[in-house]
């Protein structure tokens, strides 16, 4: 009786699983959205980011939740404007494409907005025990699944020319330190316009103030962001910034 033909080392699943591949994997989760993304001319981004847990007004049941929800609204409208706007730019080529999380709450909001405005957007899912799924208003083709965080954070980043923080929680405060901490030591060398929205939240959550009076940041790392609660403002500073730093002319006047 023939002896089975041993599979080949790149169909060997329990291979690839295993720890020894591990290498293998995290190229994978490079290579395979860098392909996929450059198949459909994705050249630069813009990251929203923020909790999945704000939900939209017709799902808000509590004060507390209808109070969060405004959140929502505001991160479709100004994915949606900023998607046409983008659009306008030039018809041969995809620039400042709406990137998020890919799951439900701002990421849902963001990738929402994109779509109403029938413009392509990314999401950027991570595998986890409880996992609610990715929304359903993600560009198919540009719909990813990461094992690993850092290669999930790798794309928010590398791609991204800015970044639009809404209120969020541990994981949302992780991608604002890491991209703050990447600007202030200079790793990142691109210009990186950061708007952080909602104004009171963020007050209460993070003192800069504090950070500065005890010494561990300097005075001019409070500028790394932009503050705002207006879609408007948001929205005609990040076109300046975007038209000055990315394009190479200059931006409407606020």
């Amino acid at each position: 009786m023939a002896r089975p033909r041993p599979d080949k080392a790149y169909r060997n699943r329990a291979f690839l699983d295993s720890k020894d591949a591990r290498a293998i994997r995290i190229l994978a989760e490079y290579l395979e959205p860098k392909s996929r993304l450059e198949r459909y001319h994705v050249d630069d981004t813009i990251v929203f980011m923020g909790s999945a847990r704000i939900r939209p007004p017709e799902q808000a049941r509590d004060p507390a939740a209808q109070a969060m929800a405004v959140f929502y609204e505001a991160a479709r409208e100004l994915a949606r404007r900023l998607t046409q706007w983008s659009k306008e730019l030039d018809p041969k080529e995809r620039r400042f494409v709406v990137c998020t999380g890919g799951g439900p709450g701002i990421m849902e909001a963001a990738n929402r907005g994109a779509a109403e405005a029938q413009g392509m957007n990314v999401g950027l899912r991570i595998s986890m025990p409880i996992e609610e799924g990715e929304n359903p208003y993600i560009t198919h083709e540009l719909a990813f699944r990461f094992h690993y965080f850092f290669m999930r954070k790798f794309w928010f980043y590398y791609l991204a020319k800015a970044v639009i923080v809404f209120p969020g929680g541990f994981g949302t405060l992780d991608e604002l330190f890491e991209l703050l901490t990447l600007v202030q030591t200079r790793k990142m060398t691109k210009p990186m316009p950061i708007v952080l929205f909602g104004s009171r939240y963020w007050r209460e959550v993070i003192d800069f103030d504090a950070l500065v009076r005890h010494g561990t940041i300097d005075p001019g790392d409070v500028d790394l962001v932009f503050r705002s609660d207006s879609v408007d403002e948001a929205y005609h500073w990040l076109v300046q910034q975007l038209s000055e730093h990315a394009l190479g002319r200059p931006g409407p006047m606020l």
